[in-house]
């Protein structure tokens, strides 16, 4: 943790196009005499935005943020997340907590560094530059404890790596203190960060965004609390403000079109807040590249060496998506379905159409070599990773004014509520719930790895409604699989599906029928219709499960496996981690 941000900087640093990562690395300095000038200053910044986040963004991401919160569902990869049979052995979650925990070293190395090396002495160092590389970098170590807390719940803080090194063994903090933490930077950051942001890097209203969505977290976020409580009324005002304050700016927009969010050839539009920016594929590098798209793709929808495809999705993403079949635009920028036709997707051949009775995942798919001007690889996708976007802001604004109500018709609510559903070409909704701002926020982020957080912090809040919500509304680990999907002439989809644990085992009912969630069909085998819905059909998708006795094994969740377990070597070695967590010495 003591090697300085330009040491890490020689040997990792990568180019991610554009100016902002296209300049040569400078070999040969230290940390005393690297930053000399404004532009080895920005460069100091660059690993901030891949290679701290890659052993995160890898794989474990997918697990962590939409595969926890039901998005999607895979057997194959990272299965034990969506089941929360997750260990401290398990690989992603060692990954996860050591990369994030690099994003924190390499910003405080970085602030270290500036506050004692790019001193007024230097002639060719600009103050604004310095405040702008330091609001940078407490934006991130922001942005990382926020990811650590709502996956870890009690984390280590600290913010001096030479400290840490000497004294490696440090209690758990409390969450409250974390939550704290992280309200400090991103407070730090939008004084010290630009009003306007300028090659890509951040305006300090990337900092006010975050802090919103923070406050938001912590108007109501109590550890001890087991019953659904109060937020914060004067903290949801000052969330609400902050996000006026981003939506009026000037700098940033919602896209017109929602998939264009997810192909490179958009990247750092005005929707992008803030993202995880990786290097170019044709420059291979490894570990600043955007690995996901391995994991995701598969030869159907690429002409790169892919193992994805089984990644599908959940059936509560189909339920939500029948009740409402106009959201055509979301849905197919977020998931594969039967007959859907993308041109720029196999553009070199007139398009793709997707010609497969399943719902296999679209986000992160970006098509050929030639689909991406040239610039995709084995393992390497031009694509960013969204941290933030300005539709979240739209719709913290929208919950803060909610706040404490069962419902809302407020005329600033629903503007803010209703600004991802026009955009989606969605009929404005005349007031909405928390049920219903759930379901907004999971169709507009399905896939964006960040569902699950949002989950726990709401969790935090109200933890009789989310336990109710996890443990009797989610439908989790029912595998879907080829065959098993079919798009109806009303844009609704007709499933089936297989009882968890088991490769082929539909529910059939005692003659054999083969139950799918809105008919019955001759057999497994055979889809000829026996009897709708209209005709009487009823199909309770827990019941059935239940009905299989001791063959089914429900996923339940508790406060025991909300949080995630942390890295069993770091509780081997640090006797902390089996203690009370303690306050943080802010040193007021």
């Amino acid at each position: 943790m003591a090697v300085s941000a330009a040491a890490l900087l020689m040997l990792t640093l990568g180019s991610c196009g554009d100016d902002f990562l296209d300049r040569t690395p400078l070999h040969g300095y230290t940390a005393p005499t690297y930053y000399t000038s404004d532009d080895a200053i920005l460069k100091g910044i660059e690993p901030l935005y891949n290679y701290a986040w890659h052993g995160y963004n890898e794989r474990a991401i997918v697990g962590m943020g939409s595969f926890r919160a039901n998005d999607a569902w895979s057997p194959y990869l990272q299965g034990e997340f969506a089941r929360f049979t997750i260990t401290g052995l398990s690989t992603e979650v060692v990954n996860a907590w050591s990369s994030l925990y690099m994003v924190v070293t390499m910003s405080n190395q970085l602030i270290n560094d500036l506050d004692t090396y790019a001193t007024e002495a230097n002639t060719n160092v600009s103050q604004s530059v310095v405040n702008q590389a330091k609001g940078e970098a407490m934006l991130m170590r922001g942005a990382a404890y926020f990811y650590l807390l709502r996956g870890w719940g009690e984390v280590i803080l600290f913010e001096d790596n030479n400290d840490a090194t000497a004294v490696p063994v440090r209690p758990l903090c409390t969450e409250s203190s974390v939550l704290k933490f992280i309200v400090r930077d991103l407070e730090r950051a939008a004084e010290l960060l630009p009003e306007r942001g300028s090659n890509y890097h951040p305006s300090r209203y990337v900092a006010k965004a975050m802090l919103a969505k923070v406050l938001l977290a912590q108007s109501g976020w109590e550890t001890n609390n087991i019953r659904d409580h109060a937020r914060d009324g004067a903290t949801l005002n000052r969330v609400v403000a902050l996000c006026d304050e981003v939506i009026n700016c000037g700098q940033y927009r919602l896209l017109d079109n929602y998939e264009d969010l997810f192909r490179p050839q958009f990247n750092d539009n005005e929707e992008t807040l803030l993202a995880m920016r990786w290097a170019d594929p044709l420059l291979n590098e490894y570990a600043s590249n955007n690995n996901l798209i391995s994991d995701l793709a598969w030869s159907d929808v690429t002409d790169v060496n892919c193992w994805g495809g089984s990644l599908h999705a959940s059936v509560d993403m189909l339920d939500y998506y029948n009740e409402e079949p106009a959201d055509s635009f979301r849905l197919r920028g977020t998931f594969f379905t039967p007959g859907r036709y993308y041109s720029y997707i196999w553009s070199e051949k007139g398009g793709y159409t997707y010609n497969v009775n399943w719902a296999q995942a679209k986000k992160g798919v970006v098509g050929t070599k030639a689909d991406c001007d040239g610039h995709l690889a084995q393992q390497a996708s031009p694509l960013n990773t969204y941290i933030m976007r300005l539709a979240d802001v739209y719709l913290i604004k929208a919950e803060a004014l909610l706040g404490n109500s069962e419902s809302t018709s407020d005329g600033r609510a629903l503007e803010a509520f209703n600004a991802t559903r026009l955009r989606a070409k969605l009929q404005p909704k005349t007031s909405f719930t928390f049920e219903d701002l759930i379901r907004e926020r999971r169709i507009e982020f399905c896939l964006e790895y960040c569902n699950w957080y949002d989950m726990v912090t709401w969790y935090r809040w109200k933890p009789d409604y989310m336990l109710n919500f996890f443990n009797n509304k989610q439908h989790r680990a029912f595998m879907l699989n080829s065959g098993d999907v079919v798009r109806n002439p009303d844009n609704t989809f007709s499933y089936r599906c297989i009882f968890p644990g088991s490769n082929n085992w539909y529910f059939n009912d005692d003659q054999g029928h083969c139950l799918w969630n809105d008919r019955s069909t001759v057999s497994n085998d055979d889809n000829t219709t026996v009897q709708t819905r209209e005709q009487g059909y009823t199909f309770d998708l827990d019941a059935l499960a239940r009905a299989k006795g001791a063959d089914y094994q429900p996923i339940v969740l508790s406060e025991a496996n909300i949080f995630m377990p942390y890295p069993e070597a770091d509780v081997i070695q640090n006797r902390y981690f089996n203690e009370p967590p303690v306050e943080y010495d802010f040193g007021n």
